[in-house]
């Protein structure tokens, strides 16, 4: 291994320092204390000559092995980011151009018994500019990111997550370094370079058989034979194959029947099953070389894209099929969990993706213009059962298709598919974000004889090229050409269909600042919603670490220096003044916590209302639209301390989306709505079994704990896997039979109840505005807080009725239960689960207890 220590150094060699790979220029600056936290107030714009520099990493290192001994010796970069040229003792290997490629150079000539290694780095931002200028064809928008995002240009013009020139919700950070593992192989003979299992369930034989497939390099001249065993011993499986590796790239594809009379257990989603893997041995003896085993965990689970005519709606389904069962998808779009890819570290992505699972979501979409994950990030998901939508790396742009750049995206695709092909968690190759929408609605004003041009381009990219090494290297997974797509019906139409956001095929994305957001008819009745979201500001105790106390406004320069969506401060006032009184206090400070507060409750309700709303619409067509099935909001997580879409802050505190996500995609719930005076209750299940339910509905007066009315509805059915509406009753009848309530003076609120004790959580309905509320007094909330075992108790007793109660404990890390909700009750029960040590005392110092009506 060469991690560990190497030397970094300037341009002009003005700045010299240790640096620890992987890593990168920034974190080895920042470890040194050579620049402060680059997310610190204005750094990232102040920090902009990090990027525009070319820095050399090297290192001196023994070879710890008799170099005569071995046929073959090979330096192998598993990621490199991004543009360099590679030189061992003074000669270049190579160069490389490409961050989600793996590059190996034979140095068997090379090496000595002591080697000096250089990896010279190019600028990203110069070489894109260089890229874009040499490019003597059409030209390939976008040149720049709007000038609100401060980034960078042409980042489309080079392999590198495209989001390091910045994003709406992100920094320009276009980092240099050795973001992978970096190494020495020697060997003689062969090598085995990947290995993948892709299980198959056949029908016709019913059994299930696995397609184990390991690609070798072949140093002999000769082809060499051997025998390959496989064993998975839970299963009463074992498998020997006689076998031959041909000199070169050398793959064998085995085809394992296992057992029929063990009994296979699938792979299943978080919330509809268990995550069974069984471990297996791979065992490879060849005549010549050494034996080489291989110790993996093998899954089995089917995945099948549906898109079919369905009854009365012109259009096509669109969902998966797990085991051969229809799945409502939940969750969330992951992001880059931080601009510097080496600080995320397994506990980081272990905390993250077990907050998606706890959520009660199964699926994450891995977005198109961050990275491809690292292997212990799909590990994770493989083991908690969170499905994963995979674009490819390619988001919001055109694209070139010169032969040079089509001959990376070929090895990057190659590479990545063979390395993730295993993980069951994957169940669909997506080929890029939003580009076949911005081709079809023309974003960048191309002018219409050239649009042809664009197509051809569209096509060789991702259907000619990737597509074609997708299919040929998996043949076990869907693929759709682009996110938002109609599905076949954009392969009917040459690929690029005419309207992406179509209702009636594939998936849409869909965002609508203007509108009010707890109105369920703005939002589109499709298929699939695979994007849609509302922005908020992260806690106080998240920004206050990267800013300073002048800062602490809603309006300062920092404010508007972390927006990087135009407009966004102003949309966030506009959707809260829509329902709320916005923040008059006169000390500033207290405005901005208000105004923080405020975005969080906004962007909760709105998410719900729209989640609700796509959940209630599984299993009905109206007027030809519906049958959704999934929903993921945009984003699950953030990259920096900022303003932005995310449920989950930087560093992992859940804002109150998350809390309310908890929720909304719990496995039972019931769901109201209103239409033309009538209120509805859907009964929304994804559980495998009918259920006879009880419905609760309470109606209460905003000016007390007292119920004014409740009603039981006894033996409703609420059927698995399905939303049907399980109530209904005009708004004016309930207002009377709840003694003269009034639209503005309560507040519904609701639950289903089982015998086994099955429940689900308490929904509710407002009826108005909450800045019309007749009768909402200012309650006084007191708290206690005792500890049992690992866990914290938080008991909570209030005086009236609290909306969107809000427990803080500022950078204290841990979770809560439940949060940010309507307290109907005078007392109620929170737990918090910490995520590191703390104590009762520290605790009761930093809780910070909020409702709708401490907001002034």
């Amino acid at each position: 291994s060469l991690r560990g220590s190497w030397r970094l150094r300037s341009g002009n060699g003005s700045v010299s320092l240790r640096a620890e790979v992987p890593g990168c220029v920034h974190t080895a600056l920042l470890c040194r204390g050579l620049i402060q936290d680059p997310y610190y107030r204005f750094n990232d714009v102040m920090y902009r000559w990090i990027s525009l520099d070319n820095w050399t990493y090297s290192r001196t290192f023994k070879t710890p092995f008799d170099v005569r001994k071995w046929q073959k010796v090979n330096l192998v970069f598993d990621g490199i980011d991004t543009v360099t040229q590679i030189l061992l003792n003074n000669v270049t290997l190579g160069r490389t151009d490409n961050m989600f490629n793996r590059y190996s150079f034979d140095i068997t000539s090379v090496i000595q018994e002591v080697n000096f290694v250089e990896v010279r780095f190019l600028s990203a931002v110069s070489y894109a500019a260089e890229q874009s200028r040499c490019h003597k064809a059409h030209s390939i928008p976008p040149a720049c990111p709007p000038p609100v995002q401060r980034g960078e240009c042409h980042v489309n013009f080079i392999r590198k997550e495209q989001c390091s020139f910045s994003w709406d919700w992100g920094p320009s950070f276009p980092t240099q370094g050795i973001w992978k593992d970096v190494r020495i192989e020697a060997y003689n003979h062969y090598h085995l370079i990947y290995f993948s299992i892709i299980p198959f369930f056949v029908k016709s034989a019913q059994q299930w058989s696995l397609q184990v497939e390991s690609i070798f390099d072949v140093v002999s001249s000769k082809p060499i034979a051997g025998l390959v065993t496989v064993n998975i011993p839970k299963l009463q499986t074992q498998q020997m194959f006689s076998v031959k590796l041909q000199p070169g790239e050398g793959s064998i594809v085995l085809l394992v029947n296992i057992n029929k009379s063990a009994a296979v257990e699938p792979w299943w989603p978080n919330g509809h099953g268990r995550q069974t893997g069984y471990n297996m041995t791979t065992t490879f003896m060849m005549e010549a070389g050494c034996q080489i085993e291989k110790f993996s965990k093998v899954y089995f689970q089917t995945v099948e894209l549906v898109q079919e005519p369905i009854p009365g709606s012109p259009g096509l389904s669109f969902y998966f099929r797990i085991n051969g069962l229809p799945i409502f998808i939940k969750g969330s779009n992951w992001i880059p969990a931080d601009s510097f890819q080496d600080r995320v570290t397994y506990d980081t992505l272990r905390l993250l993706l077990k907050s998606a699972a706890d959520a009660n979501m199964n699926a994450l979409r891995v977005w198109g213009g961050g990275v491809y994950e690292q292997d212990e990030f799909y590990d994770i998901c493989d083991e908690i059962g969170i499905m994963i939508w995979q674009d490819f790396m390619f988001a919001c742009a055109l694209y070139p298709t010169n032969k040079n750049y089509l001959e990376s995206v070929r090895a990057e695709v190659s590479h990545q598919v063979r390395r993730l092909k295993s993980h069951p968690s994957i169940i669909l190759w997506s080929g890029n974000n939003e580009n076949e929408a911005a081709i079809a609605s023309n974003w960048f004003s191309i002018p219409y004889p050239d649009i042809g041009l664009y197509i051809k381009d569209y096509v060789t990219l991702y259907v000619e090229n990737i597509r074609e090494i997708v299919l040929r290297e998996d043949k076990s997974r869907p693929f759709v050409a682009s996110s938002p797509t109609n599905g076949l019906e954009s392969v009917k139409e040459g690929w690029l269909s005419r309207d992406p956001y179509d209702p009636h095929y594939g998936d849409t994305h869909f965002y609508d600042y203007n509108s009010d957001c707890w109105n369920w008819t703005v939002y589109p009745k499709t298929r699939f919603a695979s994007e849609y979201g509302f922005q908020s500001w992260p806690s106080f105790s998240t920004i206050e670490k990267v800013s300073s106390p002048e800062d602490w406004s809603y309006t300062s320069n920092f404010s508007l220096h972390r927006q990087h969506h135009e407009g966004g401060n102003i949309q966030m006032l506009q959707e809260i003044g829509r329902h709320f009184k916005l923040p008059q206090s006169p000390d500033p400070v207290k405005q901005f916590k208000d105004m923080i507060y405020l975005t969080q409750v906004m962007q909760a309700q709105c998410i719900k209302t729209e989640t609700e709303f796509y959940r209630f619409s599984q299993s009905e067509i109206i007027s030809g639209e519906g049958h959704t099935m999934g929903a993921l909001y945009w984003q699950l997580n953030d990259i920096w301390q900022a303003p932005s879409w995310a449920s989950l802050e930087y560093g992992g505190k859940w804002k109150l989306l998350h809390y309310f996500a908890q929720n909304f995609f719990a496995p039972l719930l019931p769901v109201a709505y209103e239409d033309k005076g009538m209120l509805h209750i859907y009964g929304v299940s994804d559980l495998h079994e009918d259920h006879k339910l009880t419905l609760r509905v309470i109606v209460h007066g905003w000016s007390s704990l007292e119920p004014v009315c409740t009603l039981a509805k006894e033996g409703v059915t609420v059927k698995a896997q399905s939303a049907l509406p399980i109530y209904k009753e005009s708004i004016s009848d309930l207002l009377e039979r709840c003694r003269n309530c009034t639209r503005k003076s309560c507040v519904i609120t609701f639950c289903l109840v089982g015998e086994d004790g099955l429940q689900s959580p308490m929904n509710h309905y407002f009826l108005s505005s909450l800045k019309d509320a007749v009768g909402l007094e200012k309650t006084q909330l007191s708290v206690t807080v005792s500890q049992q075992d690992d866990v914290y108790i938080f008991v909570l007793q209030t005086t009236a009725i609290a909306p969107f109660v809000t427990l803080d404990v500022g950078s204290i890390k841990g979770r809560f239960s439940d949060n940010g909700f309507l307290m109907t009750e005078k007392k109620k029960m929170v737990l918090f689960y910490p995520w590191q040590p703390t104590s009762v005392e520290e605790l009761e110092s930093s809780l910070i207890l909020t409702s709708l009506l401490d907001v002034v």
